[in-house]
């Protein structure tokens, strides 16, 4: 009997390795990752003993491959959340749905006028002041999930304001704010931590909020530097350091923010 596709294989094929992909997307550069390449040498190793026909070892490993599933969920709890996170807040975000439009305002999601510019000058003004920062400017993902600990402002968004929130003697100025259509979300909010291992050693606590906030959302985060005064936009993982003011403008203009 001839061997066929089928184009149910094709998708199936297809959709394993978008599964795989981004699992590696996921814990690379994590400890994880490490964790995951052990437990593959495990499954390769039992193959081998199992196809030599060595009994006594292959009962072992199988055993260990049987309590496989509940092991994966426990070593990788974290990996496993932030999955279903990229899936729930990334890929099923409310602006994919076709009837969305009759559950959300007609100014939700609008554009505000000069919103990049505002934050270009906020961050220039507080890089050469060396004022920390850290802003997160939303996309398709709904930031709602992360104003929990923080306080909801639902202001519009100026320089002036965002300068005012994280003047250090402000009780706002510990966190993150956080923009969403065309609007100030929340302030003082408290952020993901990645848990990559490569990150620069010269990072503080502000970037390795911006680089896990940028893994759980298609956020563009950006981060002034208290220490040195240097800006830095992290998207989807990505870090772009001591970025200039022109530079910065012309990432969220890319991104659509105006």
């Amino acid at each position: 009997m001839p061997f066929q596709i089928k184009i149910l294989d094709i998708i199936d094929i297809v959709l394993v390795a978008f599964i795989l992909f981004q699992l590696y997307r996921l814990i690379r550069g994590t400890a994880a990752f490490s964790i995951f390449l052990g437990i593959f040498l495990i499954y390769l190793s039992w193959l081998l003993v199992k196809t030599l026909h060595m009994e006594l070892i292959s009962g072992l490993l199988g055993q260990v491959i049987g309590v496989g599933a509940i092991a994966l969920i426990i070593v990788f709890q974290q990996e496993v959340r932030r999955f279903l996170l990229v899936l729930g807040n990334r890929y099923m975000t409310r602006s994919r749905f076709p009837f969305s439009r009759f559950f959300t305002s007609e100014s939700e999601g609008q554009e505000t006028p000069g919103l990049a510019e505002e934050i270009v000058r906020a961050c220039e003004s507080m890089a050469s002041k060396k004022t920390g920062a850290l802003i997160v400017i939303g996309g398709r993902s709904s930031l709602d999930l992360f104003t929990e600990g923080g306080e909801i402002l639902k202001a519009k968004i100026s320089a002036e304001l965002l300068e005012t929130i994280f003047f250090k003697n402000s009780p706002l100025h510990d966190g993150a704010v956080l923009i969403e259509g065309g609007l100030i979300l929340a302030a003082r909010c408290p952020l993901p931590i990645t848990d990559q291992v490569a990150i620069p050693p010269h990072f503080g606590m502000r970037h390795r909020a911006a680089v896990g906030m940028s893994e759980h959302t298609d956020a563009v985060v950006v981060v002034v530097s208290e220490e040195t005064g240097n800006i830095t936009v992290v998207i989807s993982g990505e870090i772009r350091e001591n970025i200039t003011p022109n530079v910065l403008r012309n990432i969220l203009l890319s991104r659509k923010v105006r």
